[in-house]
């Protein structure tokens, strides 16, 4: 028997959202089988990810439920079918599924929004710096393991580059700039890496200083995926455990407007990389 795979975040998003549009409704999952010629149990199924719907299954169901979003809609629909086969495929024997599901979210996203105060970033770490990050977990990876992750890490970054590279703003505390993971030449060639993916016209970086003050979310990684419409925007969050997925309309909203002060408190981006310039030639 062939091996069943579990729901990707991505398909668990788009039958939460179809939940939603039917609780908004006011409607069972029996009524909305009847509407829909089908059952309670295939709604039920849809709704989990756990059935591959289709983009016109989906256009009827947001009409049963009085749906008419157009835009929302068509984002849904864009959303239809099984998982996305891509690149990160390869580790789904090696990485926890949360990993696959990141990666995936990455590919579809319109842009992306980061916030850091120990941690870089992954899309900004370098290979050296990943390694050494990635080897100082509690329980330790095997070499191997170490290996797997490292290069995931890397093959993530490509979606900064291309034809097509998504946008990002990553803000970062200075904290995170002299951490020093890797030793004193890690950490140069880390910052002189910062430097010059800063250059790249879609990627801005912003550095709240030492003495900027307090902000929102101090001790918590950020990441905040856009999707193609603000309703489909998806939030992770870095936890000891792996990453935790937010996609409800009050986490949206409060962590736009976490990461807008945040960005508020954060230094301009020419004189962002001023300061990691003046801190990598500190090193």
């Amino acid at each position: 028997m062939p091996k069943v795979l579990p729901a990707t975040v991505r398909q668990r998003r788009l039958g939460n959202e179809l939940r939603r549009l039917r609780q908004q409704a006011d409607l069972t999952t029996a009524q909305a089988g009847v509407l829909d010629g089908s059952s309670q149990p295939r709604i039920s199924s849809i709704e989990s990810g756990r059935y591959a719907v289709g983009a016109d299954r989906v256009r009827a169901l947001a009409r049963n439920y009085s749906c008419t979003d157009e835009a929302y809609i068509e984002a849904l629909t864009a959303m239809t079918g099984g998982r996305t086969r891509g690149w990160w495929d390869e580790y789904r024997d090696m990485l926890p599924p949360d990993a696959l599901d990141l990666a995936e979210l990455e590919h579809h996203t319109t842009s992306m929004r980061a916030a850091s105060v120990i941690h870089l970033p992954g899309l900004l770490q370098t290979r050296a710096h990943a390694h050494a990050v990635i080897s100082d977990v509690v329980p330790p990876f095997a070499p191997h393991e170490i290996e797997h992750r490292v290069s995931y890490r890397i093959k993530r970054q490509v979606v900064l580059y291309g034809d097509n590279p998504t946008p990002l703003t990553a803000i970062l505390h200075e904290a995170a700039l002299r951490m020093g993971f890797g030793g004193p030449e890690v950490a140069r060639a880390q910052l002189r890496h910062l430097l010059e993916v800063s250059k790249l016209e879609h990627v801005t970086i912003l550095v709240i200083p030492f003495g900027g003050g307090t902000f929102p979310s101090a001790g918590t990684g950020i990441y905040y995926m856009a999707g193609a419409v603000p309703a489909l925007d998806t939030i992770q969050l870095d936890t000891d455990h792996g990453a935790a997925f937010l996609d409800t309309q009050p986490h949206l909203v409060k962590y736009r407007t976490v990461l807008d002060r945040m960005a508020g408190c954060s230094l301009g981006p020419v004189k962002s990389r001023d300061l990691i310039r003046r801190i990598a030639e500190s090193m």
